[in-house]
């Protein structure tokens, strides 16, 4: 019994963070078959746990937190679960938590450094990226699985 409650303990917290060193206002685009958004979100962490929480007209639509597992409002799901339903199975676990903040992909394959950043182009039979970082913005583009994910400073709108 007792390795039942250790097991649920376990599970509810891996989605559940203390407080995060950091949180950024962002203007927030995400572009998917099943994502569609567009508006100011803030992106919080701590180390690679990430939470985004996405507003519309001031009111909080949705939070992703990525820890262990990837928690939405409906729920969590494993990181390769969550790919798979929202966004492609071709991406790699990590894909997500890498994005929002700003990391490399797919093992940093085809990474060019820039001055400011760095870009990666990735294409193979199921996968047509161009995803750029610098220190105004994160630009990433799927052709072929229709998902474009843009996330700038809030002071670099324009």
């Amino acid at each position: 019994m007792q390795y039942i409650f250790l097991a649920v303990a376990l599970f509810l917290s891996a989605c559940s963070m203390g407080e995060y060193k950091q949180t950024q206002p962002k203007l927030v685009i995400i572009k998917s078959p099943q994502l569609k958004f567009a508006d100011l979100g803030y992106i919080r962490n701590d180390g690679d746990s990430v939470e985004l929480e996405l507003f519309i007209a001031g009111k909080v639509v949705e939070k992703i937190t990525i820890n262990y597992l990837i928690c939405t409002t409906h729920g969590c799901m494993s990181k390769s679960g969550f790919n798979e339903d929202y966004l492609s199975r071709y991406y790699d676990e990590n894909f997500m938590q890498n994005v929002l903040l700003g990391k490399a992909i797919f093992h940093a394959k085809n990474l060019v450094k820039l001055e400011d950043g760095f870009e990666q182009k990735i294409e193979d039979a199921h996968l047509n990226i161009f995803y750029k970082v610098d220190s105004k913005k994160i630009y990433f583009k799927d052709r072929k699985n229709r998902i474009i994910i843009k996330i700038k400073d809030t002071n670099n709108v324009k």
